[in-house]
């Protein structure tokens, strides 16, 4: 019995401390097994990708490339209001994707003078996309609110049936999720090559762009890495659990033992790969966001081989998706708008229909918020939100979208949500006479009128007594 209260606390320390350092997960080259295994048409697909990667760099084909632009549409699955993450965080991450792989980064210069020489601008830009695949205007931002407050690598975030967005169109669209990933994962990929409607990134919420993201991995470069495997490369080690005999396919990145955490000093050796030692500097590492800042060249060339003829990711450079829509004649501008049903947390919205829409874009804003968030392709003139605040007012304006043509925002409608001290009874299914709410005898009651065309009608019972005889 004493032995077994001494080993107690050891364990309990074990536990705490192995949780106090944050470290970066990614599941892109076990669910790329777990396709292989399902689909095991997927292998001989894979190796053809591989051999044409090989042909491209032994005929110089990564020289005097054009600049690849990728349009990005940005599904965000949020199960409360923190996971939505904003418009401008969703922006900040382009940001970081475009500098990541252009080698436009500002902490470009903290490579060491070792790798400086292979450290190389991929030459692949990435855009919102401005049109969808209907060919309608979009703003690239897709949301939903689910009930599933947790996915994993099982892709069920990539279908609507299964709480999730389903992709678009992925030979037109990079398609990154947003959601709340279980487990400490921080994101996954999946690689060239495999089936269309799963075909993307997937990120956590806390790790996604710069604003309010979560420290050591806040400086966008969760998504920098899982891109990079979306365009082919493998992690760095070459996963082969410390044995120095796997590869990544790369002649210029150093072999190394494994995966490396935190912030390592400048050189750690290992495989014996002296005097420079790892290079886990590089995005495909697993070291913190402030630590990473190349991709090489023989990296960018993989990537680069995606996007030449017979290349897997060849057809996004005929993508329209970063063409805004022209043509199509007007669209008219949405009237009407009015919030009802509001409680503290909840507003049901809707406005009048317009003529020839074939969606509806909405955004929504606390009143005093500098940015909007985004809600697309609705398909009819009403939405529910929820996940919102008490006490507070929030904005909200309508743009219809007829085909290939968007019309103008409306002008903003408010409302205010209850506050946490309002009447749990708003007594708002009694808007007529017919309707009037019956009041109990000797019941007091507090009535909420939510708007100044609001009509709510009551009915009591009231009793005399008779004077005795």
């Amino acid at each position: 019995m004493n032995r077994i209260l001494l080993l107690l606390p050891l364990a309990l320390l074990f536990f705490f401390s192995g949780n106090l350092m944050a470290q970066r997960t990614c599941a892109a080259e076990e669910v790329l097994h777990q396709e292989m295994q399902q689909f095991p048409e997927l292998r001989s697909i894979r190796d053809a990708i591989e051999q044409q990667t090989r042909d491209f760099i032994e005929h110089g084909g990564a020289h005097d490339r054009v600049v690849v632009t990728i349009p990005v549409v940005v599904h965000v699955v949020y199960y409360n209001g923190t996971q939505n993450i904003s418009d401008a965080a969703i922006l900040s991450q382009i940001d970081v994707l475009n500098a990541d792989f252009r080698r436009l980064n500002a902490d470009a210069a903290n490579t060491p003078s070792a790798f400086q020489s292979v450290a190389a601008d991929c030459e692949v830009n990435f855009c919102m996309a401005t049109q969808d695949p209907s060919g309608a205007a979009t703003t690239g931002i897709e949301r939903r609110q689910t009930t599933v407050n947790g996915f994993s690598t099982n892709n069920a975030v990539k279908y609507y049936a299964q709480g999730g967005l389903n992709a678009w169109t992925s030979s037109k669209y990079l398609n990154l999720w947003v959601c709340n990933l279980s487990g400490g994962l921080l994101g996954y990929a999946q690689f060239p090559g495999g089936a269309a409607a799963t075909d993307g990134v997937v990120c956590d919420y806390a790790y996604f762009g710069t604003i309010g993201s979560t420290p050591p991995f806040q400086l966008g470069r969760t998504a920098t890495h899982e891109v990079g495997h979306w365009l082919n490369c493998y992690h760095i080690w070459g996963d082969d659990g410390t044995s120095c005999s796997g590869t990544d396919q790369v002649a210029d990145t150093p072999n190394q033992a494994d995966e490396n955490y935190g912030c390592p000093s400048f050189p750690t050796i290992s495989c014996s790969n002296g005097p420079n030692g790892d290079m886990f500097m590089n995005y495909m590492d697993y070291t913190d966001d402030g630590c990473m800042n190349l991709f090489t060249t023989g990296q960018k060339a993989r990537m680069q081989a995606l996007f030449a003829p017979g290349g897997a990711r060849y057809s996004l450079l005929s993508s329209p998706g970063c063409q805004p829509p022209s043509g199509g004649g007007s669209c008219g501008t949405p009237s009407g708008l009015s919030a009802g049903s509001i409680t503290q947390n909840s507003a049901a919205l809707s406005w009048g229909t317009v003529s020839g829409a074939t969606s509806y874009n909405l955004q929504w804003k606390v009143s005093t918020a500098g940015t909007w968030t985004t809600v697309t392709g609705l398909s009819s003139a009403a939405y529910s939100l929820s996940g919102l605040s008490a006490n507070t007012t929030y904005n909200f304006q309508v743009q219809a979208v007829c085909g290939g043509t968007s019309g103008s925002y409306s002008g903003a409608a408010s409302f205010n949500t209850l506050s946490s001290s309002s009447c749990s009874d708003a007594y708002e299914s009694n808007n007529s006479r017919s309707t009037a709410k019956v009041i109990p005898v000797n019941t007091d009651i507090s009535a909420q009128i939510a708007t100044a065309s609001d009509l709510d009608w009551y009915r009591f019972s009231e009793y005399f007594r008779l004077p005795e005889t």
